[in-house]
């Protein structure tokens, strides 16, 4: 067939990498600071180039042991501010302990130990290359007695959140020598009896190959094709909000497993949250993550039948809000409203203030039951009666710890956090459920390398980001996703580096 080739695509490389975000970037950055020439492949548009990174709020899991490994993942900080802060540690243990607690102990304990092992020192590594990174003040912090407290684990996001990350992985990438070429989307692996040994891509109106040594997959997971959320998730997914962005469509993970890549991990799994219920169907940058709403721990849940139906307060925020939103896509309509009174209204994320939110107000209850648009009211006022008639108000409460000021008696209970309902005004927020990225992908070993159905390396193919399987069963522990792109991307650049074989015409 005779085809025309883009001016814009080299012939041949060192390493081919898909994608163009978090995971991407560092993978292409370790390639190329191991030598090899690297190019980029990202199928957006600049203008919505970084997939999932760019949609996130930019919280980074890692561990710390106390002040000083903070201060050097964050010298811009001040000793003013680190003084009016309790920041805490976050010990290689606690990391662990919480990958295997919120997968039910299915988390691959190979990846986990690289994931876990390796998290500092690849923010380390990516400070060096550039990215700044900040305390998530804002979010994982409560102002108790003039001081700040962090609490869950989680500490630290990217400067400028998503947006920045990628733009400083972006410059960095500039600065470094990597050619990033956009709206170029790879249909599928080249390959010979070793291996993989290219792509095939469209860009510019033609389908061209590149050939090189090694290819990095790190386009994403599925969680924007309606048809696969449907296959593997299963029925009623496809009705479901994509959080981020729209070119997530499982294509690195389809052409793997045409070649003989192995399937791994929870494919009937995902991360899914509570996101507006008027949020569009894909995720908008303008917006970005704002459309979120986690501050349902200090509130209560009710669905169309006027019912609870979940414990808002099992655990902290960073450990249910990835299951919570199939949760909420369960109940009929796929929706349900969280309900805040006066006394918890200060302890709001950011999120609930923007101007494209489904919000009603109220000075009192029975006004606020008859404006929850799709719920019976005359049910929901009585599970309010009932619940509130359960709190523990004995039990002082504490927004920084999980304080056990639960519920007694009821069927669904509330474990920390309950507050009694009573106080006008009240709020109340219309949620459904967002998806974030799928659990399900590729097979790979400890140095990033796709594994085929034998459990066999295939070679020069690696793979790092949200088509790794095997590390999120269920649930997943906040900011572990940013974390994971970076310490697995950085292997595979690394790996992938280390294989590379003289091709004819690469760029020199």
């Amino acid at each position: 067939m005779n085809v025309k080739r883009s001016k814009a695509l080299p012939d041949a490389t060192d390493i081919v990498v898909v994608g163009g975000g978090n995971a991407a970037f560092c993978a292409a950055l370790a390639a190329r600071e191991s030598g090899a020439e690297v190019v980029m492949l990202e199928r957006a548009p600049v203008e919505e180039s970084g997939g999932n990174s760019r949609f996130t709020a930019g919280a980074i899991r890692c561990v710390y042991d106390g002040v000083d490994d903070l201060r050097r993942l964050m010298p811009d900080l001040s000793d003013a501010e680190f003084a009016q802060t309790d920041f805490g540690t976050y010990t290689q243990d606690q990391f662990f302990d919480d990958m295997g607690r919120i997968t039910d102990y299915r988390c691959n304990p190979d990846l986990t130990e690289l994931l876990v092992r390796r998290s500092r020192e690849t923010l380390s590594w990516m400070r060096s290359k550039g990215v700044r990174f900040q305390p998530i003040w804002g979010r994982q912090a409560f102002k108790v007695d003039g001081r700040f407290k962090f609490w869950g684990g989680l500490t630290i996001e990217a400067w400028g959140g998503g947006p920045g990350l990628v733009d400083s992985l972006t410059e960095a990438a500039a600065k470094a020598g990597i050619a990033i070429i956009y709206n170029a989307r790879v249909r599928s692996l080249v390959t010979d009896d070793a291996g993989v040994t290219g792509v095939r891509v469209r860009h510019g109106g033609s389908v061209s190959t590149i050939t090189a040594s090694a290819v990095i997959l790190a386009s994403g997971g599925f969680e924007a094709n309606h048809e696969w959320r449907a296959r593997y998730l299963g029925p009623g997914w496809d009705l479901a909000k994509v959080r981020g962005t729209r070119f997530n469509t499982g294509d690195g993970i389809a052409m793997a497993l045409d070649i003989g890549a192995a399937p791994y991990g929870h494919w009937s799994g995902c991360h899914a949250v509570g996101w507006d219920r008027n949020a569009p169907e894909f995720g908008d940058l303008a917006v970005g993550d704002g459309f979120q709403k986690h501050s349902y721990p200090f509130a209560i849940m009710i669905n169309a039948n006027g019912e609870r139906f979940v414990d808002e307060g099992a655990d902290f925020r960073n450990y249910t809000y990835a299951k919570y939103g199939g949760v909420i896509l369960s109940q009929p309509g796929q929706f349900a409203w969280q309900i805040f009174d006066a006394k918890v209204i200060h302890l709001q994320r950011d999120e609930y203030r923007i101007r494209q939110v489904t919000k009603v107000s109220a000075g009192s209850l029975e006004e606020l039951a008859g404006k929850l648009d799709g719920v019976n009211p005359g049910v929901a006022l009585a599970t309010i009666a009932d619940y509130n008639a359960a709190v523990r108000t004995d039990v002082p409460f504490d927004p920084n710890v999980k304080d056990g000021r639960g519920t007694v008696g009821l069927a669904i209970p509330k474990s920390n956090w309950a507050n009694t309902i009573d106080e006008p005004p009240f709020e109340a927020f219309a949620v459904t459920c967002g998806v974030t990225f799928t659990f399900g992908g590729l097979r790979i070993d400890t140095s990033g390398n796709v594994l085929d159905t034998d459990l066999a390396p295939i070679g020069g193919l690696y793979a790092a980001g949200e088509l790794v399987g095997g590390l999120f069963y269920s649930n997943y522990p906040g900011g572990t996703g940013l974390t994971s792109g970076a310490v697995f991307g950085r292997i595979a650049g690394a790996s992938a580096a280390s294989t590379i074989r003289p091709v004819q015409g690469a760029l020199g």
